[in-house]
């Protein structure tokens, strides 16, 4: 009787264990043999023969491997196919400010459409919030790139690819392409967040609309730094 309870003790504490649900951060990001990768294409060369973790998501890779997260935050960017190494890594250097100055202007972007309780309920469909959108579209972007400071590269790797019709490619050509790992200054993100938010906010002339649109992104850096640690 003793071994019979102690026999479905075991058995609910191993439901109870595997019923558990896993986190993306409780899950350990894998590096991958590049001989393994079965795409469009193969790897007929690489700047090493396992493809870095931090390429599919920088901030879980800088928290598993033990990064300083609370002072700087981590991005990747790899480049599309180029027809040279140098090209492809040029072209995934020179894309580093542009790349966190999309991710912040998506965000703000966002921001209004993921109104809480407690926000300013801000209608986009309002014609006197017109050149806002039009500044969100259009200049944005380009605007937040010249408040990007800071951000190094602190890791790179390429791959020379062979692309084949028959693994799924359009087409049979080789090519390379490059992945950057950059590091920025949590507070310096912060800021160039809200300075972005500032921008936005001026692009409103209504007086009421103008305090709503303030209301919504006053903790835009905030938030958006917490948003890459997974917290909100």
């Amino acid at each position: 009787m003793k071994r019979t309870l102690l026999l479905i003790s075991v058995i609910a504490i191993s439901a109870a264990c595997s019923s558990k649900k896993v986190t993306s951060e409780d899950r350990p990001l894998e590096e991958v043999k590049n001989t393994e990768i079965q795409k469009e294409y193969e790897v007929k060369d690489a700047s090493s023969n396992i493809r870095p973790a931090w390429i599919e998501d920088a901030e879980v890779w800088a928290k598993q491997n033990e990064k300083n997260i609370e002072k700087n935050r981590f991005f990747s960017y790899e480049t599309e196919p180029k027809i040279t190494r140098s090209v492809a890594c040029d072209v995934a250097k020179a894309n580093v400010n542009a790349d966190i100055a999309s991710e912040i202007t998506n965000f703000i972007d966002k921001t209004f459409a993921q109104s809480t309780e407690g926000q300013a309920s801000i209608d986009m469909n309002n014609p006197k919030l017109t050149p806002m959108r039009e500044y969100l579209a259009s200049n944005l972007s380009q605007k937040v790139q010249s408040l990007v400071h800071g951000a190094a590269i602190v890791k790179t790797y390429w791959e020379q690819r062979e692309y084949k019709k028959n693994l799924g490619a359009k087409e049979d050509f080789k090519a390379y392409t490059c992945a950057v790992l950059i590091r920025m200054d949590a507070e310096r993100l912060k800021k160039a967040v809200d300075d972005a938010a500032n921008f936005v906010a001026k692009k409103v002339e209504d007086k009421e609309m103008k305090a709503k649109v303030e209301k919504a992104l006053e903790t835009a850096g905030e938030n958006f730094v917490k948003a890459r640690r997974g917290e909100i």
